[in-house]
């Protein structure tokens, strides 16, 4: 036999043979049968791949990992949007429409909060870093006797001559314009997660076997609408936060209450650190006004924790997330230490799908071995 009749002979063969697989039920073909998984050739072609496979997920994880936060951001941002769009494509609005009147709802509330806030804002703080000096120098106030015994001023000087500070500060422009174009990367992947979301959905749960796909939607659907009415409420905490501890500064005159009210809203976002932290700075300006002043918005910040952990909290948020105090505690630190303020703000949320996950999953199988 010649070396062309050799290889066209067996392809001649299966060519036939296809001809007669194709059909108008399946024009490709049925599935074949499968490889033997037991060969030797394939369990070390299996075990070679597996690892080759694993070490460059791992090198793409640590490449990609700033990434792959921004669009976990961005997907989390849209987990939490998909109630109120769910909602209005539930009242026959196409999807597009709802997702266009959402976004531009959120950029107007975004334009009317900065444009009643940036002002203020730039006043104070202007004023503020005017005023810092004299409020560190004078040694009658509390904070001026505070700021002469850690020595706060002598240490502002000596930084503000150090040659390091331009250095600093290109490093710092730097940082924010990063920021910056991180926000805007979030925005847009928002945008599209949204507008695609049933797409994402349906094409996760293809994923999933066929038998247990069904119990699988369930679940999977518990989850998102955890995260994302814990997404909505906490919002919604955080602008209680904001309004309360305005009205509070407002009525001890402490300098300020809109740059402080604003810091202390949105440090509530962070679970369990940022209460703690917000307090504490609204105690210090506070002390710029006497020590009753500190003394009293100390308690106001332990009244109005008790009334976010006990009131607000268990009924914006707790009857739908419904997950214990100590691994609220767990999970924030172990989001903080992996993600900083990103995995904090995360924390919870994954933590309520992990207990579901184990309540409906793990836990029945345990108990039936």
């Amino acid at each position: 036999m010649s070396a062309s009749r050799y290889f066209e002979d067996p392809v001649a063969d299966a060519d036939s043979k296809a001809s007669r697989l194709s059909g108008p039920a399946e024009p490709l073909g049925p599935l074949g049968a499968r490889f033997d998984r037991r060969s030797p050739f394939f369990v070390g072609l299996s075990l070679a791949a597996g690892m080759a496979v694993t070490a460059g997920a791992v090198w793409l994880l640590y490449v990609t990992s700033g990434t792959l936060v921004l669009i976990g951001v961005a997907l989390f941002l849209a987990i939490g949007l998909e109630p109120v769009t769910g909602w209005l494509a539930g009242k026959r609005l196409p999807r597009p429409v709802a997702v266009l009147v959402v976004v531009l709802a959120a950029l107007a509330g975004a334009a009317g909060l900065l444009a009643a806030l940036v002002p203020p804002l730039v006043a104070q703080a202007t004023k503020f870093v005017d005023k810092a000096p004299q409020l560190l120098g004078d040694r009658g106030s509390p904070l001026g006797r505070l700021a002469e015994r850690f020595q706060l001023q002598q240490r502002a000087e000596s930084a503000l001559h150090n040659p390091e500070l331009l250095t600093g500060l290109f490093g710092g422009g730097k940082a924010l314009l990063g920021t910056l174009t991180d926000i805007l990367v979030v925005a847009v992947l928002t945008i599209y997660f949204l507008a695609n979301f049933p797409k994402l959905r349906a094409a996760a749960y293809r994923f999933v076997p066929h038998s247990r796909r069904p119990r699988a939607i369930l679940i999977g659907d518990e989850i998102l609408a955890k995260v994302g009415w814990y997404v909505l409420g906490n919002l919604a905490v955080s602008l209680i936060a904001s309004v309360t501890a305005f009205v509070w500064l407002l009525v001890f005159g402490v300098p300020y209450p809109v740059l402080l009210a604003l810091l202390f809203g949105v440090l509530d976002l962070i679970p369990v650190v940022g209460s703690t932290v917000g307090s504490a700075v609204l105690a210090l300006m506070a002390l710029t006004v006497s020590v009753p002043a500190c003394l009293a918005t100390v308690g106001f910040a332990l009244v109005y924790r008790f009334a976010e952990d006990y009131l607000l909290v268990p009924k914006i948020i707790g009857r739908v997330v419904r997950v214990p105090a100590l691994v609220t505690v767990v999970a924030v630190l172990l989001g903080g230490v992996l993600l900083g303020v990103v995995g904090a703000l995360v924390a919870i949320p994954l933590a309520a799908a992990v207990l579901l996950l184990l309540r409906e999953v793990t836990f029945p199988r345990l108990d039936r071995a």
